[in-house]
């Protein structure tokens, strides 16, 4: 699979999809893009951006979602432009997959969202590289018919993303044997390292969860070979205004990458 100005990919490392949940702002952006990318150009890590430009699946009414379609997704374009880095943003209906894609390079599938036919099939047809979530209620082999939906559509660009198992009502756990099944389908699997640390469906209204095991996890994800990681990441993740009890803090990020890369070294000697 091909991204537009993905760079290192001759490295042999696992690729990278990490940015902020939400776009909060074109500062906020460019500032975390302007880190990462640093980052992982010295650890040649092949890496995309990524950022929410709406936040559509919100527990409350006042729950932040954005600051503007438009505006953020010019955003998006401008870290792409900036950096010459590709960009991944969540869609969530047929319309949203055409207007995304005409500024950003991955368009992503929404866990919860994972089984919907006309926006599997609209946004296969945009010819953008399809990221879909596994839902938290599939087992990994059930996401084989989604991507089937994106490549009968006409499009073999596919990537599926596990992100945890529904474990009660406010847990989740990964299931790593997903992560090999997944990868019988012919398609990159990446390990979503943060959401599958969220505790949904808190009292509050806010998700909760345990960035404390995203090392942990992201480990784990390596080491059974996931060919990508997503993680999200924060300046400060007790200010961010969505998802902020599961991001990693930003300076945290190169430590924990270049763990990662030694165990994927060690698992590819």
């Amino acid at each position: 699979m091909r991204i537009k100005e993905l760079k290192h990919t001759d490295s042999d490392n696992f690729f990278l999809l990490a940015g902020p949940c939400v776009i909060e702002g074109e500062d906020m952006a460019l500032r975390i893009a302007e880190k990462v990318v640093d980052i992982t150009d010295r650890l040649r890590i092949p890496y995309v951006f990524k950022g929410s430009y709406r936040k559509a699946n919100r527990s409350r009414l006042d729950s932040f979602m954005g600051i503007g379609d438009e505006k953020a997704l010019k955003i998006l374009k401008k870290v792409s432009d900036t950096f010459n880095v590709p960009t991944v943003t969540d869609i969530h209906s047929p319309e949203e997959a055409i207007m995304a894609a005409e500024y950003v390079d991955v368009l992503q599938i929404p866990a919860f969202l994972c089984r919907q036919t006309d926006l599997l099939v609209s946004a296969a047809k945009t010819g953008k590289i399809v990221n879909i979530k596994k839902g938290q209620f599939l087992s990994p082999m059930a996401m084989q018919f989604a991507a089937d939906k994106v490549v009968e559509a006409g499009n073999e660009n596919v990537m599926i993303t596990e992100r945890g198992t529904t474990f009660g009502y406010q847990d989740l756990v990964v299931d790593y044997r997903g992560i090999p099944q997944m990868q019988t389908f012919g398609f990159p699997v990446i390990l979503d390292v943060t959401h599958s640390l969220q505790q949904p469906n808190q009292s509050s209204g806010v998700t909760g969860g345990m960035p404390q095991l995203i090392e942990t996890v992201a480990k784990a994800g390596i080491a059974v070979g996931a060919d990508g990681l997503f993680i999200e990441t924060h300046e400060n993740p007790s200010v961010a205004k969505s998802d902020g009890a599961n991001m990693l803090q930003l300076d945290l990020l190169e430590d924990l990458l270049t763990k990662l890369v030694r165990i994927r070294q060690a698992i590819k000697a």
